[in-house]
């Protein structure tokens, strides 16, 4: 969350609590959308994918059993998979039976109290891999049972199990499948059918989940088909051919980059603004994806948590040089082109790339033992000859299906060394060392290593020294991919650099939106007027998610910082980021952006109610926990900031700001050895708050303990050089101990380093003063 923390002044009242409360979690669903560009004229409206068969039937026959054409379907003799034949499965001591009745699919188990309970299943959710199954519950809810079918192996798993092996899955646990992050209608819905408009009800917490196709079918990626059917209606010598024939979206005669765009929707870990009409172009008008950041990635950019394929891709040389997804698939059928390295070869010469001489591994059939990989599988001989054994390594997800990392990177076990992250040699050959692996690759291609931003990400992800100015470097280089760069900006926004605000300002004109946005994102002044001038010609941007950061970034400051035309623009650009609120407040950190939407207006009730909301829907998302805390903080309500603090502390150990704000909660009540206490332990951190030595040499002080009030203040201005209130504080402390020569030290150093600040002066000005006195 972003904040400007609690400050303590050097004046009667100790602290000064002001909050920047406003700040932006990306909700990331699976969720499916496809766009490109509009040319239809008249509002097109759905006629559904049958109306399309009787002129396409060869593109209907490649899509025909697809994993589209399967994506949902109701549960029947011909589409349900698993076995329900009263077949018992076991797993984490709940037996779960699975039985029909009259033609009707049910399964016993374990229900939203921890019961054993009897539900009917109505709908099945994919086919291919594994196959899911939907139960139906009050207020419009569908629910994703945790067991499902492994449609290769013909059996009964536990996938609940399997992803989240370190929870424990007890009913008030956000996991649980009863709960929200097993919901349908919002983590699953838009990615399976065509037209679906999910129809939250914030005020009862229901859904009218309501679709066209309950399949994704033509009309996913086409959009909306009566206009187009009109036109294919029309005699011959009246069609004409100069638009789209009447179609809504452009799949044809587009760009590469537009291409992946119309895949993006489905295939991208993003957050969505609200339904999907089918009928924008523009997928930043409908989502704003994540960054390649850990925890989704690992440091370097490769796939960790189920990010699909955009991410990945849209960071390769090949989406740079303008390959797109039907290069390898077809847009039907799904089903690659091509069969082993014939789908590489259309682009990499076999001569040069499909040889024992440049990947060094042994051909199917030769002498040779298998190895295990990291995954505790046998891998044969001759698994190493493909290209996507080495270029694309993978994943499980949903516990047993394996998905590819689409970057397309070279074996990097140097990176592995020194980042901890994967290399596919270690991938295959398990129970090598990465240093195993980098003397081969030493030996093969040699000790030259091209220039690669995975190194640069990492170092900025880990905040090394000096990576600011590599990730300066990073998002200037114009052969580095957007959502490279989109990320760096996000890494840059940690470092002090001078550099960093004149690059940010030249970025809000990039043509790419997600690096105007990120830039939005990462500009940071504390001049009001300044970030006013910067960011407000952005409220007009033609980009919804450009424009809705502005919005969020500007709603912070009071009326006087605008002029009423830009405070107009402003408040209509945030009534249409309420509406994207309000589209994402089934999930907690939607009910938690909602909370500090109304923070920022005033309307402490409804921000209380929405955090509030948010922590019954979630009992383990903390930023709610710690905003609704400093919201009681704010407002005076101290017991209650102080037990949520606690509580903070106490469950939530990735949570470390609180050993600081429980430390000036205590100093304002001034019990002062409290807050001594809790502001020691947060210097204890590995990561402290820079304010805690500032705040804890005044409580010192206080506490009248002169000697410690001095070391931790000069202990602060040592590992945190330049900061004006630090400095002061020195200056300050020296003069009240009278020892002048050590205060007019610290004043030089305020005028010499803040000219425009006149603090530094007037404590000269005090001093000499009083040296004449004597």
């Amino acid at each position: 969350m972003e904040e400007n923390l609690p400050v303590m002044t050097n004046s009667s009242k100790l602290i000064n609590l002001f909050m920047i409360r406003f700040s932006i979690v990306l909700i990331s669903v699976m969720l499916q959308f496809c766009g490109n560009d509009s040319t239809s004229k008249k509002q097109a409206d759905f006629v559904g994918g049958k109306n399309c068969v009787s002129c396409h039937q060869k593109e209907y026959e490649l899509w025909k059993n697809s994993d589209h054409d399967k994506a949902m379907m109701i549960a029947n003799d011909s589409t349900v998979l698993g076995n329900f034949n009263n077949v018992e499965f076991e797993s984490r001591g709940i037996k779960t039976k699975f039985f029909k009745r009259n033609g009707k699919f049910f399964v016993y188990t374990q229900g939203i109290d921890g019961k054993m309970s009897e539900f009917q299943i109505t709908h099945t959710f994919g086919v291919r891999i594994l196959q899911q199954y939907l139960i139906p519950f009050e207020k419009g809810k569908y629910q994703c049972l945790p067991i499902a079918w492994d449609s290769e192996k013909n059996r009964w798993f536990d996938m609940a199990g399997m992803v989240y092996q370190a929870e424990e899955l007890k009913p008030d646990s956000w996991f649980y499948w009863t709960n929200q992050s097993q919901n349908w209608n919002g983590m699953c819905a838009e990615c399976h059918s065509t037209n679906l408009h999910k129809n939250y009800d914030l005020d009862t917490d229901s859904f009218s989940t309501t679709w066209s196709d309950i399949n994704v079918n033509c009309e996913a990626c086409h959009g909306p088909g009566s206009e187009h059917l009109h036109w294919a209606n029309l005699p011959e010598g009246s069609r004409s051919y100069d638009g789209n024939m009447g179609l809504v979206l452009k799949t044809n005669g587009i760009t590469s980059k537009q291409f992946v765009d119309a895949c993006a929707p489905c295939h991208s870990r993003r957050t969505s603004f609200g339904p999907n009409e089918h009928a924008d172009a523009e997928y930043y008008n409908l989502h704003s994806p994540q960054n390649i950041s850990p925890p989704l990635y690992y440091a370097d950019g490769q796939i960790l948590d189920e990010v699909y394929e955009f991410g990945s891709f849209t960071q390769s040389k090949m989406f740079m040089h303008g390959v797109k997804c039907s290069d390898c698939h077809d847009s039907h059928s799904i089903k690659f082109k091509f069969e082993g390295n014939a789908l590489c070869t259309q682009c990499h010469l076999p001569e040069k790339y499909d040889t024992y001489q440049h990947h060094f591994h042994k051909y199917p059939n030769e002498k040779g033992e298998p190895v295990k990989n990291k995954f505790g599988e046998m891998v044969p001989v001759g698994q190493g000859t493909l290209c996507k054994t080495c270029h694309m390594p993978g994943r499980y997800y949903m516990g047993i299906d394996f998905r590819r990392d689409h970057s397309f990177r070279i074996p990097r076990p140097d990176l592995s060394i020194k980042y901890n992250v994967p290399n596919t040699c270690n991938d295959c050959h398990a129970d090598k060392s990465f240093q195993w692996s980098e003397n081969w690759i030493k030996k093969h291609y040699g000790e030259q290593k091209k220039f690669t931003y995975a190194s640069v990400l990492a170092d900025g992800y880990l905040q090394k020294e000096h990576a600011d100015t590599s990730l300066i470097s990073l998002i200037n280089n114009d052969s580095i991919p957007s959502i490279v760069k989109a990320t760096a900006l996000g890494y840059l926004s940690n470092y002090n650099n001078p550099e960093t605000n004149l690059l940010l300002k030249k970025l809000l004109t990039n043509p790419e939106p997600v690096i105007r946005e990120r830039a939005i994102d990462a500009f940071n002044t504390p001049d009001a007027n300044e970030l006013v001038r910067v960011i407000s010609p952005l409220l007009d941007d033609p980009v919804k998610m450009v424009r809705i950061a502005a919005a969020a970034k500007l709603s912070v400051l009071g009326i006087e910082f605008f002029t009423n035309a830009q405070f107009q623009k402003l408040n209509k650009v945030l009534d249409e980021y309420l509406l994207t609120l309000q589209y994402t407040a089934d999930f907690p950190t939607g009910k938690y952006n909602l909370g500090n939407f109304y923070s920022n207006k005033n309307d402490f009730v409804k921000a209380e109610k929405f955090y509030v909301d948010a922590i019954k829907m979630d009992q383990q998302f903390y930023p709610a926990k710690s905003n609704l805390a400093l919201l009681y903080y704010q407002n005076g309500q101290l017991e209650k900031a102080e037990n949520l603090f606690l509580d903070l502390i106490k469950n939530h150990k990735e949570y470390t700001e609180g050993n600081y704000y429980l430390g000036l909660l205590y100093a304002e009540q001034k019990k002062y050895h409290d807050a001594a206490e809790y502001l020691e332990k947060d210097l204890l951190q590995k990561e402290p708050n820079q304010r805690t030595f500032y705040n804890l040499g005044l409580v010192y002080q206080y506490l009248n303990e002169n000697q410690k009030a001095g070391s931790v203040l000069l202990k602060g201005n040592t590992l945190i050089p330049n900061n004006f209130d630090l400095i002061f504080a020195l200056a300050d402390f020296y003069l009240k101990q009278k020892n002048f020569s050590k205060a007019l030290q610290y004043a030089e150093e305020l005028k010499l380093k803040f000219p425009l600040r006149a603090e530094g002066q007037e404590i000269i000005n005090y001093i000499n003063n009083q040296v004449k006195a004597q």
